[in-house]
C-alpha cells in the first residue's frame, strides 16, 4: 500500500495534516495522487482486460508464447498494444512462455559415409517455397524409459513442417517416410529441391539415396560430427519438444506422444507465429509469398 493510499483510507480518524507529517508526505503530491485516481482506477481496468486477453492467447498456444508472438496476434486481432506493456502484464501475471531446454542428439553418425557435398553452407535461408529442405531425427521419451523417433523435413524458405514421421526405430524407413510425406505434401514434386542433413546412417544409406533420385532430390549433408551445419533442424526440432512436453520429462504412453507431435505439428503450419516470418505462420507466409509473386 502506498503512503498516499494510507492517508486516503485513515484521515476521516487521524486527520489529513497529522497523517502528511507523521508519513513524511507533501500536501501538495497527496492531493495531486487524489485527483488522479480516476485516470490510475481507468488504467487498471484496461490492464485487467488486456491481461484477461494476453491469458487467452497464451492458452491457445498452449501456453507456449512469450511476450513477441502474443503481441502479433493481439494486433491481429484489432489490439493497438505496445510489446513492452504486454511483456510487463505477462510478468505481473506470471504468464510465461516456453523456455529453451538442453538439446540432446539421437543421430548416430555412420563412419563409412560415402561423400556428398554441403550445398547449404550454414545458410539456412531459401528464396522461394520447394527449394531447399533440412531433416533430422529426434528422439520422444515415452513410458518408463521407452522412445519414439522423429523426423522431420522443413522448408528453409517458410519454415513449414513439410514432412515428418514417427517409428518406434531409426531404420532408414524412418526418414524415407518423411520425405515421402513431404512430397506428397507438394503435390509428388521435389525435383531439383536439395535436402541438407547430418551424416547419420539413415539419411547416407543407400535406400534414401535412391528414394532422393527418384524424387529427383539433391542430397546435402554437414561435416561428420558439426551439429551447426544443421542447427535450422536441431532447432525446429528443439521448439517442438519444448513446447509439447513443457517442461515433463516424457509423455505416459506412445498414443500420447504422437498425438501431442500431431497437434502441435498442425497448429505450427496453420497458426504458430514465427518471428523471421514477420510474426506469421508458415503456411500463411508461403500463401502470401505465392500471391506477390503471382501479382509481380
Amino acid at each position: 500500500m502506498s503512503r498516499f493510499q494510507f492517508v486516503a483510507d485513515h484521515h476521516d480518524v487521524y486527520g489529513v495534516k497529522r497523517l502528511l507529517m507523521l508519513l513524511s508526505v507533501s500536501r501538495s503530491g497527496f492531493y495531486r495522487w487524489r485527483r488522479t485516481a480516476p485516470a490510475r482506477a481507468e488504467r487498471e481496468h484496461a490492464d485487467q482486460v488486456l491481461t484477461e486477453d494476453i491469458a487467452e492467447v497464451h492458452r491457445e498456444s498452449d501456453g507456449t508464447y512469450g511476450s513477441p508472438r502474443v503481441t502479433a496476434e493481439l494486433r491481429d486481432r484489432g489490439r493497438a498494444v505496445n510489446h513492452k506493456r504486454v511483456a510487463r502484464l505477462m510478468r505481473r501475471g506470471g504468464i510465461v512462455g516456453v523456455h529453451l531446454r538442453k538439446k540432446v542428439r539421437a543421430t548416430i553418425p555412420a563412419p563409412d559415409a560415402v561423400p556428398v557435398p554441403d550445398l547449404i553452407g550454414r545458410d539456412f535461408t531459401a528464396a522461394e517455397s520447394n527449394r531447399r529442405y533440412v531433416g533430422d531425427i529426434t528422439y520422444l521419451p515415452v513410458g518408463d524409459g521407452k522412445f519414439l523417433y522423429l523426423a522431420t523435413v522443413l522448408d528453409l524458405h517458410s519454415k513449414r513442417l513439410v514432412g515428418w514421421s514417427i517409428a518406434d526405430h531409426m531404420r532408414t524407413e524412418l526418414v524415407a517416410d518423411a520425405l515421402k510425406a513431404a512430397a506428397g505434401a507438394r503435390g509428388g514434386d521435389l525435383r531439383g529441391a536439395i535436402f541438407h542433413s547430418d551424416n547419420g546412417a539413415q539419411y547416407v544409406s543407400k535406400d534414401f539415396a535412391a528414394l532422393c533420385h527418384q524424387f529427383g532430390v539433391v542430397r546435402s549433408r554437414g561435416a561428420v560430427g558439426g551439429s551447426a551445419d544443421n542447427a535450422a533442424a536441431e532447432s525446429f526440432n528443439a521448439s517442438m519438444k519444448r513446447e509439447t512436453l513443457q517442461g515433463a520429462k516424457r509423455w505416459p504412453t506412445a498414443r500420447a506422444a504422437r498425438l501431442a507431435v500431431f497437434r502441435w505439428a498442425t497448429r505450427y503450419n496453420t497458426r504458430r507465429r514465427h518471428s523471421a516470418l514477420g510474426q506469421q505462420s508458415p503456411i500463411a507466409y508461403e500463401q502470401r509469398s505465392t500471391t506477390l509473386a503471382l501479382a509481380a
